[in-house]
């Protein structure tokens, strides 16, 4: 019996030996897994840390289903409107001509509150607008800030007043054929009709070149075919 016993023995110590190191690779390989599961320092959190992950960039993704056109004409219309708020703030203070002034405040006021409601549409796009006008813009409005008097009336009626917007108007009608996005559509739609007025006030305006050419017309007994032309100076002639 005892021979038999110690003849089994080398059996079962091999048997509890591999037992045994099987118990340790279950267990090391448990903590391996916790070590990159829900741990606060393992899994979920190390890919938030990570450069091109998270939610900024998760949503960034959403931004790039933004048509390109959409956004060009987004930037665009920015810029035109940060130019007439700023051209228009000038004006309102150096103009010489009260109608001059009150059709420059009026600018001021309307594209603000145009700007505003695009600078909103921008953010919640995530379309990034410039700070400033164009150089060129600015480089426009340095040359009209150099005028005076009767001079810089004129100008700033017929390059912002009527110039720009003729330029505006252009734009947003084709923006409003080609741009796919729901709400910058419904802004384009709201904002084209205020600019077509802007427009017609500014070729009222006798700085506008087209009052004084109905003006001499009316010299010439032709006001009243003209259709609105400048009826005053019409009827001083007479």
């Amino acid at each position: 019996m005892k021979s038999s016993a110690l003849r089994r023995l080398p059996a079962l110590l091999a048997i509890v030996f591999s037992c045994g190191i099987a118990v340790a690779q279950t267990s090391g390989g448990s903590v391996g897994t916790s070590g990159t599961g829900s741990s606060v320092t393992g899994g979920q959190s190390a890919p938030a840390a990570q450069a091109g992950t998270g939610t900024r960039n998760s949503e960034t993704k959403k931004d790039d289903k933004l048509a390109r056109g959409d956004r060009k004409f987004i930037e665009k219309a920015a810029e035109s409107g940060m130019f007439e708020v700023q051209v228009s703030q000038l004006a309102a203070t150096k103009a010489t001509d009260a109608n001059v002034k009150s059709y420059a405040s009026m600018l001021v006021d309307h594209h603000t509150a145009a700007n505003n409601e695009l600078i909103q549409l921008a953010n919640g796009k995530h379309v990034e607008l410039a700070a400033a006008p164009p150089r060129a813009m600015r480089r426009d409005m340095e040359k009209l800030g150099k005028k005076s008097g009767a001079e810089f009336d004129r100008d700033f009626v017929r390059d912002v007043g009527m110039k720009a917007h003729e330029k505006d108007i252009r734009l947003f009608e084709k923006a409003s054929k080609d741009v796919k996005d729901t709400q910058l559509k419904a802004w384009v739609t709201k904002t084209l009709p205020t600019l077509r007025e802007h427009l017609a006030q500014a070729q009222k305006l006798p700085q506008s070149g087209k009052g004084n050419a109905a003006a001499a017309m009316g010299n010439r007994g032709a006001v009243g075919s003209s259709g609105g032309g400048m009826p005053t100076p019409a009827n001083k002639g007479s």
